[in-house]
């Protein structure tokens, strides 16, 4: 799949929002900041600049799942967020699974020396350069898949 530009994550909180982008050429994941949430006109003018200042062509949204798979509350709220990302910016959305990301992102900052406060504040970010990895990983292999299928269907 080429890549076209950034593409901007968000780990969804009722009190912040984890932020990260990639790279410009869309390979590598890195968080850039915890966004603390007002109220969703607010939150969706930060987010606009921060698109518009990281040129982003894409978001992914973290849908929080129970971890049988089952949609939550939560992820009704993630859902109708993205709609009104999609609405705001008219850019591809996408929500993607995000079960265990705090989880692990937790374990991993509890590795460092950092304090409890900042684990705290760096926690949400952590969460979203994970969920955006994890998209990217996922997008990477079925690109090599389709190109697997294309060139043995090209030998036929």
């Amino acid at each position: 799949m080429p890549r076209t530009g950034r593409i901007l994550a968000l780990d969804m909180g009722s009190k912040r929002i984890g932020l990260a982008v990639t790279d410009p050429l869309g390979i590598t994941a890195q968080g850039i900041q915890t966004m603390q949430r007002k109220n969703k006109r607010g939150d969706l003018r930060q987010l606009s600049r921060l698109v518009a200042e990281y040129e982003i062509k894409e978001i992914v949204v973290g849908l929080p799942l129970h971890m049988s798979g089952d949609a939550s509350q939560k992820s009704q709220e993630a859902s109708d967020f993205a709609g009104e990302l999609r609405q705001e910016f008219g850019i591809p959305v996408h929500l993607w699974d995000e079960r265990l990301t705090s989880t692990q992102a937790n374990r991993l900052l509890r590795e460092t020396d950092m304090s409890i406060q900042q684990r705290r504040q760096a926690v949400d970010k952590l969460a979203a350069t994970l969920v955006l990895q994890s998209f990217l990983e996922a997008r990477e292999i079925a690109a090599l898949r389709e190109q697997k299928t294309r060139e043995q269907n090209s030998k036929i």
